[in-house]
């Protein structure tokens, strides 16, 4: 009873396991999964490289001692990095992921034809780490490290990877020049599609709309998985509503939202929604827009807080633009709900034109409120976003909302708080004049130390003047490398040829053999058949002599009119391979009888057909049966003392067989070769042998479709029984 008991939880258990497993693994449904990324000779643990799902990066955890990620089905993971060619993986369920990676050994010194030297200390992804880290930090450390993994031979794949990441630093400080001249640096050493992506993205910021497209159409040429095309699409969309292509741009978000949907990428489908109810709202189709919003808003209030304030900020500016104040002042009451119990109000933060701040939502209450007359309401509004926007240091907001609200006061005649207002707004003027030459000085001592590190990066391989002669120096030895590569492969793509052509040549030489054989055969069947037509009218025309012998005339021309009947028939198919199995069944009904006819007194016959066969998916060789029946009247029933009796019968084998027996009780084989006359015996008959040599030859052209036995009826050697076996057509 324990046994059954502790095997029924076991099922439990495991069934438990397969339902996850199902769940798991179905689309759409998000899951997370531990990723190894190691070497492959030494199982050395690769924790710094960069790991990409779905256009989310994913970091090392020091905790796990592995990747976590989190993806789902159908999903393509990139695993890149400076000392191994980029993985491409797609999902296939939430089970462990083990990446190899052939010749990689941490610390390793590489020559500049990418042999290890020695494992010594190498400090290049010390500093290419320390670059990343100082990124969105301190552009001038993270510069200062980039200065540093570039000092020094290093492979080709190292040198393109530091030239991306240093693009990557450019495009965070909004240096696109900068950024467009490194991508297109690295994608001169190693075309990888994530550096054109980088590239066309940049290219769009930097306002040079015709290469950025130039870029995203070469890569929707590419190999892309899900989402990189819905990027190419996107990004396409982007250029041609900037050139107010609407009707495209329409046309290629609906193409990245398809395959959004398909793929169930929550985020861009939220996107797409909102940039489709943009290129609406510019083309003053606002009912259509107002539904595109209308998504986009719920969708993104589905996804997080940060999300669903940047939508709605966007729908409100859509709803002011369109004179729906109402409608403006309700959505963003409930953005400062929402901003007000994600932030902390106390908190200094840096201020970022993009961010939803209270401040400014404050602000553009008021404003709203102002726009439709309701000058009172506007007031509390606009001087808590004075209030937050002062705690903020957020002085442009402070500005405004402090001359908004002198213009309100003004407007309901509180003079004396309109001019107090005023005063202080002529203040923040000044302040925010005297901030922005300080950050304009900023700025030319920012671009300055920018262009400084530049300068240096580049001096770093001042020997070979330009980028690419640099590259093409650096890597002349890779060059005749592949060179002599490629002339072997010539050689070996020659002699590849040369064997396939001797192989054509050897197939048709078959292929004629074959074809001639085959006219051979034909026309071997063609002289038979005419053979057998003489030889069968021969025989005919005797038994008409037979009763003309005997002055019966009638019975000669009762035999004459059925013989030209069947005469008829078989010259009409006398041409024919095969006929149906129908058609030679009548023939031998015919045949049969005539023979009947004229030897009464030596036999009786029965010609049996199963009524479960369909003839006609049957086929046979016209006249293949007539020389046995001819053979078993003439050789056997005719010379037996009493009467014989002749048996026919077409039966069913299997589905694809029919089996046809000939069988008479006549004097034999052996006793019908023993009394023919010595004249007999002269002449050869030529019935028998030409059918053996029909059945041969067909059998070799068809694929042994027919087969046929001949044998004794009884132990005394009397009786004859002929057996064919026919398939189906």
């Amino acid at each position: 009873m324990n046994l059954k008991k502790h095997l029924f939880i076991l099922l439990l258990f495991v069934a438990n396991i397969c339902l996850s497993q199902t769940y798991n693994t179905q689309k759409g449904v998000e899951f997370s999964i531990k990723l190894i990324v190691e070497g492959k000779e030494n199982g050395q643990r690769i924790n710094n490289a960069d790991v990409y799902v779905g256009g989310n990066f994913f970091r090392y955890s020091q905790i796990y001692g592995h990747y976590i990620i989190k993806a789902k089905v159908g999903d393509e993971l990139r695993v890149s990095h400076p000392d191994f060619e980029t993985v491409y993986y797609t999902i296939k369920s939430d089970e462990e992921i083990k990446i190899l990676v052939e010749g990689y050994i941490e610390n390793a010194k590489y020559s500049s034809k990418r042999k290890i030297i020695s494992k010594v200390t190498d400090f290049y992804m010390l500093h290419i780490d320390s670059a990343k880290f100082y990124k969105e930090k301190n552009i001038e450390k993270s510069l200062s490290f980039i200065e540093k993994a570039l000092k020094g031979k290093q492979p080709r794949e190292r040198n393109a990877s530091t030239y991306k990441l240093l693009g990557d630093i450019y495009l965070y400080w909004k240096q696109y020049d900068l950024a467009v001249n490194n991508y297109k640096l690295s994608i001169q050493i190693n075309k990888e599609k994530i550096i054109k992506f980088s590239l066309a993205k940049t290219l769009f910021l930097k306002g040079d709309l015709a290469a950025a497209e130039t870029v995203f159409k070469a890569l929707e040429k590419e190999r892309l998985n899900y989402y990189d095309k819905i990027i190419v699409f996107e990004g396409l969309a982007d250029i041609y509503f900037k050139n107010k292509s609407y009707n495209k741009a329409i046309l290629n978000y609906n193409n990245a939202l398809t395959i959004a949907k398909e793929n169930v990428v929550t985020p861009k489908i939220t996107d797409l929604n909102s940039k489709i109810a943009e290129v609406y709202a510019a083309q003053g189709k606002v009912v259509k827009a107002t539904e595109r919003y209308k998504n986009s808003l719920n969708l993104a209030q589905k996804e997080n807080v940060k999300r669903a304030l940047k939508e709605e900020e966007k729908v409100a500016d859509f709803f002011n633009s369109n004179s729906r104040f109402d409608e403006e002042i309700k959505l963003r009451k409930e953005s400062l709900k929402k901003t007000e119990l994600s932030l902390n109000p106390k908190k200094n933060i840096k201020n970022d034109p993009d961010s939803i701040t209270s401040q400014k939502i404050n602000y553009k209450i008021g404003k709203a409120y102002i726009q439709k007359e309701a000058y009172k309401e506007a007031i509390p509004f606009l001087k808590k976003s004075i209030k937050d926007a002062d705690v903020k240091k957020d002085i442009i907001i402070q500005k405004d909302a402090t001359r908004r609200l002198s213009e309100v006061y003004a407007s309901v005649g509180e003079y004396d708080k309109a001019l107090k207002s005023y005063q202080e707004y002529v203040d923040l003027v000044d302040k925010l004049y005297i901030r922005k030459e300080q950050e304009i000085q900023q700025v030319k001592r920012f671009s300055k130390k920018i262009s400084d590190n530049q300068n240096r990066i580049a001096s770093l391989e001042k020997d070979k003047e330009l980028a690419q002669s640099k590259i093409s120096l650096a890597y002349i030895d890779q060059r005749l490398s592949e060179e002599s590569n490629q002339r072997q492969r010539l050689i070996i793509y020659s002699l590849i040829g040369g064997f396939l052509l001797m192989c054509l040549l050897a197939y048709f030489m078959f292929r004629n053999i074959k074809q001639q054989k085959l006219a051979n055969n034909l026309l071997a069947l063609k002289s038979m058949r005419s053979q057998m037509n003489p030889h069968f009218i021969f025989n005919a025309l005797n038994s008409v002599n037979s009763f003309i012998a005997v002055n019966d005339e009638r019975n000669a021309n009762r035999y004459l009119s059925e013989f030209s009947v069947l005469m008829r028939s078989v010259l009409e198919n006398s041409d024919e391979d095969f006929i149906s199995l129908s058609k030679e069944v009548s023939l031998l009904e015919l045949y049969t009888k005539l023979e009947h006819n004229r030897f009464k007194e030596k036999f009786e016959y029965s010609i049996f057909v199963d009524e479960n066969i369909n003839l006609k998916q049957f086929s046979i060789p016209p006249m293949l049966l007539q020389p046995y029946i001819e053979n078993a009247i003439w050789h056997g029933l005719r010379y037996k003392k009493e009467k014989g009796f002749l048996e026919i019968a077409i039966t069913k084998k299997d589905e694809e067989t029919v089996k046809i027996t000939i069988k008479d009780d006549g004097i034999g084989r052996k006793k019908s070769q023993e009394i023919k006359t010595n004249n007999q015996l002269k002449q050869k008959s030529k019935g028998m042998s030409t059918i053996q040599n029909r059945i041969a030859i067909l059998n070799d052209m068809y694929k042994e479709r027919i087969v046929v036995k001949v044998s004794d009826v009884n132990a005394n050697q009397e009786g004859t029984v002929v057996e064919l076996l026919l398939k189906k057509k």
